[in-house]
């Protein structure tokens, strides 16, 4: 009976640099080291956790997936450690109710992400989409008519106040924004902590801010929901963010409010398909900054994810609670 350690060079290279792929073997102990990527298919995967039978397994992309009847296969199986983010092509939902314990990179990323969103406004703000091509390649140079602007005091509203719009908002700070915020779940005394000023309504928050940042978490409900009205309600010059997710956007209205203002400037690293097609009216959109959704932890800092795994790692060896372990209702919101 050994643990699982299932990820391929790349992602220990990335996930488990500098000592952190010693520590890992170190805590679990006895443990199978496999590339996921040199089993040959299902029937591999499932002989391997019969034969090692283990109680924790370290996962990452491409490890496959835990099958719904885990307890008769491996019946020692107590925790999975997910180095990267959603879990649900990973571990069936059937596994949760069953009582597997699983974690994932949770809020170990969200001062990257917090990170790619402040890229992304100033990107809107200077204009950076119009001017990378006008000097690459059309050799251009300033026009008179041709203005930028600043964050500085403009007023900015975030949908959605989880972890990673909590850490945009800190991250702002030095600009000296107006920041409101609709998300109607999260307590009024987060919004105290963080200065930030509740918004009534989805209608106000797009109305009444110069930038919007959207950061919902994709749910029935919030499917869709930032319509043609809210987009073309925004003011002049203003700017939309989409770091969340593409779904939770009419995209086809917002190809075509874009196109309608050029004024408005968009930028967008998460869209309802992706890769993009090729054929997206977003590509080639002089007002629209486009990044093929790697708002995640840079390459560098997957580390941050990797510590925060084998911290739980420690912590689910030594009988203590879980940092941000999954349950039904996260299982369920997760993409």
């Amino acid at each position: 009976m050994e643990n699982l350690i299932c990820v391929t060079q790349w992602e220990k290279d990335t996930f488990l640099p500098n000592g952190r792929f010693e520590k890992a073997q170190s805590l679990v102990g006895p443990a199978v080291c496999v590339d996921p990527t040199s089993l040959n298919g299902g029937e591999n995967w499932t002989d391997l956790l019969e034969k090692s039978n283990p109680e924790v397994i370290i996962a990452a992309w491409k490890t496959p997936t835990i099958p719904e009847n885990y307890k008769e296969i491996a019946p020692r199986l107590k925790y999975v450690c997910y180095l990267p983010g959603s879990i649900r092509n990973l571990i069936p939902r059937a596994a949760i109710e069953q009582g597997l314990q699983v974690t994932s990179w949770s809020s170990s990323i969200s001062r990257t992400i917090s990170e790619c969103a402040l890229l992304m406004v100033l990107a809107c703000m200077r204009r950076v989409r119009y001017w990378t091509e006008e000097m690459h390649f059309n050799r251009g140079w300033k026009p008179y008519e041709f203005d930028t602007l600043s964050l500085f005091e403009r007023r900015v509203g975030v949908h959605g106040l989880g972890l990673i719009s909590q850490g945009f908002v800190n991250l702002i700070k030095p600009f000296g924004n107006e920041v409101s915020a609709f998300s109607p779940s999260v307590p009024d005394s987060i919004f105290e902590d963080l200065g930030v000023k509740r918004s009534p309504s989805l209608e106000s928050l797009f109305s009444d801010n110069d930038v919007i940042v959207e950061l919902a978490a994709l749910t029935p409900k919030t499917k869709g929901i930032v319509t043609e009205d809210l987009l073309r309600s925004m003011p002049k010059d203003a700017a939309f963010v989409n770091l969340g997710r593409g779904a939770v956007v009419d995209e086809d209205a917002l190809a075509q409010v874009a196109r309608e203002r050029p004024d408005i400037q968009v930028a967008l690293d998460v869209f309802s398909v992706e890769p993009l097609p090729l054929d997206s009216p977003f590509r080639g959109m002089k007002n629209v900054f486009l990044l093929p959704h790697l708002g995640g932890p840079t390459i560098d800092r997957r580390r941050d994810a990797a510590d925060h795994g084998l911290e739980n790692v420690r912590r689910f060896l030594a009988g203590e609670e879980l940092v941000e372990p999954y349950n039904l209702n996260m299982y369920d919101r997760a993409t």
